[in-house]
This record gives structure tokens, sequence and C-alpha cells, in this order.
């Protein structure tokens, strides 16, 4: 049994549950074995190519779990990203929702967190990150016109946070994404590294309300955008930038749940910094979770980066201490450990 003292936790252990990672396959294979036994993650990301039929993702998540338990690991965080509409991981049979513009009223909202949830919690999958959480303005050809709520944050918060609410209440943990907002952003950080030009202040009268909002929710989780906000930080994007996920998300909007970057696979990263380079700067920033969707070397690169940094400084050890607290809290709100 793994420990139940974090302070007992060895630091393979510590670094390990920091990671959510994705991996190739629909059958549980010796990549996942070296993942959760050698690597230990946290979690794991499932995409489209992990997805066949409702009794084979089962069947997967329910071998990895085993898997874990039989190697003395706390139970893993299995990931998904089911916005509805252009980012939905599961298809038909399971159930297809337009997506979030298309949606009308809260009735709409609910009925997508409800029936989304059940699924999710029959496949055996805990977590959704969802649901987005940028507000997209008028008159803008926004990155996230097709997946925001709408342009009013009023509007954004409270379908958002109705599926927040109602994800939750059915135990599958809920993400907001993607701060501090990247409605007013054209670039796709997918390819190329985005700037947001607007102040704080302008951000906090637009782009920070739903995440406000999403915070007194209790939502479990808030990912950070692969975006810069040069008035606010001119050297790191958010997603690797210490003034925005401490000073602004914890310390001035009082955020106690679980942050996560974005896909550290993705152009606004790779094409700027080296693996190693982004793990330490997100240590710094004391993010807690570090996302790698795809197999190949930069798990396990960042896996070791991890580590190296508990060993090599107090101040990360510290503050690894604190992400894996969170992220185990986490785990025992929602999967009952």
């Amino acid at each position: 049994m793994y420990p139940m003292n974090i302070k007992d936790f060895s630091d393979e252990q510590l670094a390990g549950q920091r990671l959510l990672v994705g991996f190739e396959g629909r059958r549980f294979n010796p990549d996942l074995k070296f993942l959760i036994h050698d690597l230990k993650v946290g979690g794991v990301i499932l995409f489209s190519q992990n997805i066949e039929t409702p009794d084979q993702v089962k069947k997967l998540c329910a071998a990895m779990q085993d898997y874990a338990r039989l190697k003395n690991q706390p139970p893993l965080i299995i990931a998904i990203d089911q916005e509805g509409g252009q980012v939905a991981r599961l298809k038909e049979p399971f159930t297809e929702f337009p997506g979030n513009p298309a949606m009308k009223d809260v009735n709409d909202a609910i009925s997508f967190a409800e029936i989304t949830a059940a699924e999710l919690t029959r496949a055996g999958i805990n977590m959704n990150l969802a649901p987005v959480m940028d507000v997209a303005p008028r008159g803008l050809t926004s990155i996230m016109s097709e997946r925001a709520f709408g342009h009013d944050p009023a509007w954004v918060s409270k379908l958002g946070l109705t599926v927040i609410s109602h994800l939750q209440r059915h135990h599958i943990m809920a993400v907001a994404k993607h701060f501090p907002g990247i409605g007013r952003t054209v670039a796709d950080s997918h390819i190329e590294l985005p700037s947001c030009e607007h102040s704080l202040s302008d951000l906090k009268s637009y782009d920070l309300i739903p995440f406000a909002e999403s915070i007194a929710q209790d939502v479990a989780g808030i990912m950070l955008a692969h975006v810069m906000y040069p008035e606010i930080d001119p050297k790191w994007p958010a997603s690797l930038s210490k003034q925005i996920a401490h000073s602004l998300l914890r310390k001035q909007m009082g955020f106690g749940g679980v942050t996560l970057t974005d896909d550290l696979d993705m152009g606004a990263i790779t094409d700027h910094y080296d693996i190693k380079t982004a793990v330490r700067q997100i240590l710094r920033a004391g993010i807690d979770m570090v996302l790698v969707c795809h197999k190949g070397p930069n798990i396990e690169i960042a896996y070791q980066a991890i580590l190296d940094g508990l060993r090599r400084s107090r101040d990360t050890c510290t503050k690894g201490m604190a992400s894996v607290k969170r992220i185990m809290a986490l785990k025992k709100k929602y999967l009952g450990i």
C-alpha cells in the first residue's frame, strides 16, 4: 500500500504524481506499465486513438487502476477532453453534443454535464478537462469562438458554473481552462505562441470573471494557457509564469485546487523552450501537474527534471510537497482513497 502520509512518499513518487501523460494503444500494454510502475505518474489522459468502444475504454481504465493498486501506487487520475462540439474524444455510441456555443440555457448545460458525467463514470474516467471558461469577444476572430460559451462573462460564468457543479456532484473532476483567458487571442497555441497585450486591469474586468466564479464554485482544477501576457509577465507564458500561476491565481484570487499546464508538446512551448527549461520554470511557478500528451522522450525527461528539482532545491522540494498534497487531496475527495 502506498504511504498515506505524503511525508513518507519517496522522491520518485513525489515527482511522478505531478505528471499527467498520454500514451498509445487501446489495451493495457508495457508502455502503461512503465508509466505507472517506473515513473509513478499521477494520471493519464485519453485521446481518440485510445478509444474504440465503451466496453473497451472501461476495461482499459480498470486495468490501469488495477495495476496501480498492484504496484502500491495511488489511484490514477484518468482525464479526457470532453467539451462537446469541436473537442470531444468520445464519439458515438457515446452521446455527442453540439458544443458550448450551441447551449441556449442552463438546462442545456445541466443535460450536457449529467449525461457526460454518467458516461465518463461508466467508462472509468474521473476528470474532464472542461469547461472552457474563456470569453470570446464580439467582433474578433477569437481562437475560442467555436468552443466558448459566448462573449458575455456573466453568461460564460452561468453556464460554466452549471457544468462544473453538475460534473463534480457526480464525482467527475472539472478543470476550468485556459487561465487567465485566451478568448482575446487569434493565434493557435498548438502551432505558435500567442500574445495577449491587455493589462491585468483589463483581464479582471472581463476575462478573469468566469475563473473567479469557478474558484468560488470549488472547481477541482484550473489549466494555465500557453499564452504570453507581457503586461503581467514579459518573460514567460502563463503556463510557465510564477507571476500568473502563483501571485495572481493562488495569492490574489485564492485558488487552492490543482493547477495544470496545457500540453507541453504544443508548438507554443516546443518552438521556444526545451522540455527541461519548461519543467524547471513550472517548478519555480509552483504549478502542480505537468501535462505531456504524447508518447515520447519528453515524458521521461519531464519526470527526471522534476525529480532533479526536488533533490536540488529546498524551495522546489517544499513547493513539490505542497503540490502533491493538493493532488492527493483531490484524489481523496473524488477517488475515495
